[in-house]
């Protein structure tokens, strides 16, 4: 089934629950290049995503529930960074810092901070979450398929716990998010399953570390 260029691929699988086996459904976004599972097949929204340096960049919600759990991978598309805050510091305030930098080619910051603002996508993501009224319980970096990023666990003041994968992947942000109700399984289904695709839905694994913003290693046969 195709519905706005994404390709949804149905597989049966298991997911750990008291007395409970769950259908859950591999997913392949070939607009967004990536692919996980979800319970059923995901609801898609287009939104935007507020920058650092307050781009409003194009994103995609894809999101699921289960019971009480609810699970969501955001897309944030950062490849106009650079058109969107040069525009924006045209109508800076005279003096502004972030008016500083200009169009030189050498500016460590670019026009509106784009390269600040580009380079720091990762960490300005991850810090969004350490602001929420939770507990950090698990702060780590870590590799999907060899691409960085970093990856939370939160306890709410409800008790539920929400569990966070991000990374930056051919300057699309990805957020990957689950929380599970107090007591229930973490969501190792969810949280293992995400994963790179090129734009025609061949899976991607590295040879090397991808780092953001650096040159793209090899592909692993």
């Amino acid at each position: 089934m195709r519905v706005n260029h994404v390709v949804v691929a149905v597989l049966v699988l298991t997911m750990s629950a008291p007395a409970v086996a769950q259908e859950w459904t591999e997913f392949v976004s070939k607009e967004d290049l990536f692919s996980t599972a979800f319970p059923g097949s995901p609801r898609v929204t287009e939104s935007t995503y507020r920058s650092q340096f307050g781009a409003d960049l194009p994103a995609r919600v894809y999101s699921a529930t289960s019971g009480r759990s609810q699970f969501s991978v955001t897309v944030a598309d950062y490849r106009p960074i650079e058109k969107i805050l040069t525009e924006k510091a045209k109508n800076c305030p005279p003096g502004a810092e972030t008016c500083l930098g200009g169009s030189n080619p050498s500016s460590a910051t670019g026009a509106g901070y784009w390269k600040a603002d580009y380079a720091g996508a990762l960490v300005y993501a991850t810090r969004q979450f350490l602001k929420r009224d939770a507990v950090l319980t698990e702060f780590v970096w870590t590799s999907i398929d060899l691409v960085e990023g970093h990856m939370l666990q939160l306890t709410n003041p409800d008790k539920s716990r929400t569990f966070v994968s991000i990374c930056m992947h051919v300057d699309r942000l990805y957020i990957a998010e689950a929380t599970v109700p107090a007591g229930d399984p973490e969501p190792g289904l969810f949280q293992q399953a995400l994963g790179w695709i090129d734009e025609q839905g061949n899976s991607i694994r590295y040879q090397t570390l991808y780092h953001h913003g650096q040159p793209t290693p090899p592909r692993a046969r």
